[in-house]
């Protein structure tokens, strides 16, 4: 009976649910999938892939893991730093060709999938104790750099381009003369609103509130002709379950980008699920994470979707809008296919410049200089280490 109940937690909380229970999951889940669905969007142009595959992460990945998850608020969907890495290492391997690069994502959520399992297999949960924090630290704050260059030019209404990050910094210099002016005025008035409102609101989906009076703006106002860019058509209807249609011999290219997924992902996911566990007063099982992360990323693989984590900012959305138990989750995943199927012609005229902004407010908490500047003084060579890291 202990293997059951650790092998399929819900049988756990299940048994002492109640009505209130049920009302917070449900108040949650809405309000984490009004968060959810922009920043998905925003995610998957961070990747190179088209808004709605970001969705599609937080739509089968959420489900999945309220089946097998230890936790009771974390939220699993596309995070900024796995959006990063998949944006960043598929480019050379898809040549531009947008289904392939579509099914090598995919194809990295599956391989993904499998060392997960495989790790829970051979009981490695232990891992997470050999991964240095420090290392953490710069990786993420030079993902915070890395991403925010990438946003910049859709902030500036410009092209931006570049293959490396001096190159962009210095193709961006360039471009500023051509700055759109109202594109800019937009996205800075965009990330001004959601910085005062997760301050003064926090855990409400102040995003998705900015989505729908933008969308307004720009299609009943002569905001529409000053040369926005807009995510375009998004397909109406839930994904299609599939194998990516691939070479077997992809495998071998995707190993390495898939294994950094599948790190970045343990780690995030484990750390916000602790945080979250300590704070509402039970503990999590890292080897149970393994399994749910394995199954909700093949799932997510099979959908058309990309390596998914559970992030410390949607969780922490799930959380205070009063998650008690992982069926939020459930309930988020079915407000998100209800959109797919009957909203998402009023998504396409969502401007590109938004989902920048979005990503931006997103990645700030990435760049964490307090710790910077305590690992400079109690020890350099950790501060050096986390610099080479950068």
């Amino acid at each position: 009976m202990l293997s059951w109940h650790k092998l399929f937690p819900p049988s756990l909380w299940l048994k002492n649910y109640n009505s209130k229970t049920l009302k917070g999951d449900f108040i949650a889940g809405i309000t984490l999938a009004a968060y959810g669905i922009p920043v998905s969007m925003a995610y998957a142009t961070l990747a190179g892939l088209p808004p709605e595959y970001g969705i599609y992460g937080y739509l089968i990945g959420g489900f999945f893991y309220a089946l097998l998850g230890s936790s009771k608020q974390l939220a699993i969907g596309p995070t900024s730093a796995i959006s990063l890495l998949i944006g960043t290492s598929i480019a050379d391997m898809a040549n531009g060709d947008e289904q392939r690069w579509a099914d090598i994502a995919s194809l990295t959520a599956l391989v993904f999938a499998a060392l997960a399992i495989l790790a829970y297999l051979l009981r490695l949960s232990g891992i997470i104790n050999f991964i240095s924090e420090t290392v953490l630290v710069g990786f993420k704050a030079g993902a915070a750099l890395t991403i925010g260059l990438t946003q910049l030019p859709k902030l500036f209404g410009v092209n931006g381009g570049g293959e490396n990050f001096l190159e962009r910094i210095i193709v961006l210099i360039q471009q500023l003369p051509e700055t759109n002016t109202a594109v800019l005025i937009f996205g800075i008035a965009a990330i001004a609103i959601l910085i005062f409102g997760e301050k003064m609101a926090p855990g409400k989906p102040v995003a998705i509130i900015i989505v729908i009076i933008s969308i307004f703006l720009i299609t009943t106002t002569s905001l529409g002709l000053q040369g926005f860019s807009t995510v375009g058509i998004i397909p109406s209807g839930l994904p299609e379950f599939h194998f990516p249609s691939l070479r077997f011999r992809d495998i071998d290219d995707v190993f390495p980008l898939a294994m950094a997924c599948f790190l970045l992902s343990y780690i995030e996911s484990v750390s916000a699920a602790r945080t979250l566990a300590q704070k509402n007063g039970y503990f999590i099982d890292p080897r149970q994470e393994l399994l749910a992360l394995g199954i909700a990323n093949a799932a997510v693989a099979l959908g058309q979707g990309y390596p998914v984590a559970g992030g410390l900012s949607q969780s922490a959305v799930n959380d205070t809008a009063g998650a008690k138990t992982p069926l939020s989750l459930v309930f988020a995943s079915a407000a998100i296919a209800f959109c797919l199927l009957f909203l998402t012609d009023m998504l396409q005229y969502l401007p590109t410049v938004i989902l920048a902004a979005i990503v931006l407010v997103a990645i700030s908490g990435l760049f964490d200089l307090k710790e910077m500047k305590h690992l400079y003084r109690i020890n350099k060579q950790e501060f050096y280490v986390a610099m080479i890291a950068l």
